[in-house]
C-alpha cells in the first residue's frame, strides 16, 4: 500500500470537526505497540540463550492471545452495532477477521513447534517465525485502519457518543482483570498525554483506589520521568507517595 501526502491529508479531513467517542483509538494504540515490541523482540531473540529463547517464545504467545480476545470483543459487541444500524456495514472486516482467527492459530502452532524443536533448530524456525509474525503485523496495520475509518465512519453515523460510551463500558466490563491489566501496559504508555489523563482521570472515579494503584503500578515503569509527572499533575497528584 502507498502511502503520500495527499492520502493522508483525506484521512485527516475525515475525522469529526468535534471530537466523537472512538472505540478503536485507545486499544489500536496498545496492539500496534504490542505488536511492533513483540515482532522487534523475535528479531533479536537468542536461541542459544535458554531463557531468552523462552520470554521471547512466551512474548509471542502472549500477542497471539491477545489479539484472538480482541477479535472476539469486536465480533461480540461492535460489529453487532453497526449491523444494527447499517446493515452489511461490517461484513468485509468480518471476513479479515475469519483470515486472521486462521492465522492466529498457525502462528500458535508455529510457536508450539518452535519451542519443542532441537537446539539446532531454532535459528531457522525462529527466522521464519519472525518473517510469518511480520506479515501478520504489517496486515494488522492495514486493517485496523480500515476500522478507524470505514467502521467508526458508520458508528459516527448511526449513533450518539452516548449510545457508543454504552457499548465500550459494556465491552470493557466483559474483560478479565488479568487481561485488562496487560491492555493497560500497552495502552497507556503509548497514549499522547492528553489520552491518558482522560482515561485514567476517568478511571479513578470509576474503580477502588487499589485496583486504581495497581494500574498505575503497572504502567509508570513504561513512562519516562517527565510523562508521569505530567500524569500526576494532571490526576493533581503530584507529591503523592504511591504505595
Amino acid at each position: 500500500m502507498k502511502i503520500d501526502t495527499r492520502e493522508i491529508a483525506e484521512i485527516a479531513a475525515a475525522q469529526p470537526a468535534v471530537p466523537r467517542v472512538d472505540l478503536y483509538a485507545g486499544i489500536h494504540k496498545a496492539l500496534r505497540a504490542f505488536m511492533a515490541d513483540t515482532l522487534l523482540g523475535l528479531g533479536r531473540m537468542d536461541v542459544d540463550d535458554d531463557l531468552d529463547f523462552a520470554q521471547g517464545c512466551q512474548r509471542v504467545a502472549q500477542l497471539l492471545d491477545v489479539l484472538q480476545a480482541h477479535l472476539e470483543h469486536e465480533n461480540r459487541f461492535v460489529h453487532p452495532a453497526i449491523e444494527a444500524r447499517a446493515q452489511g456495514g461490517s461484513h468485509a472486516i468480518a471476513d479479515e477477521h475469519e483470515e486472521h482467527e486462521r492465522a492466529i492459530l498457525r502462528l500458535v502452532r508455529a510457536v508450539a513447534d518452535l519451542m519443542a524443536c532441537a537446539r539446532a533448530d531454532r535459528a531457522p524456525r525462529a527466522q521464519a517465525l519472525y518473517h510469518a509474525l511480520a506479515l501478520f503485523v504489517a496486515h494488522n496495520y492495514e486493517h485496523m485502519h480500515l476500522e478507524e475509518t470505514a467502521h467508526n465512519a458508520a458508528l459516527w453515523r448511526h449513533y450518539t457518543d452516548g449510545e457508543l460510551m454504552a457499548v465500550h463500558d459494556v465491552l470493557v466490563s466483559s474483560i478479565p482483570p488479568g487481561e485488562m491489566m496487560l491492555v493497560m501496559r500497552w495502552m497507556v504508555p503509548f497514549m499522547a498525554p492528553a489520552e491518558r489523563l482522560a482515561l485514567l482521570g476517568g478511571m479513578r472515579q470509576q474503580v477502588p483506589g487499589e485496583a486504581f494503584g495497581a494500574v498505575l503500578d503497572v504502567v509508570r515503569p513504561h513512562l519516562a520521568a517527565r510523562e508521569w509527572d505530567k500524569l500526576m499533575a494532571g490526576l493533581g497528584m503530584a507529591g503523592v507517595a504511591l504505595q
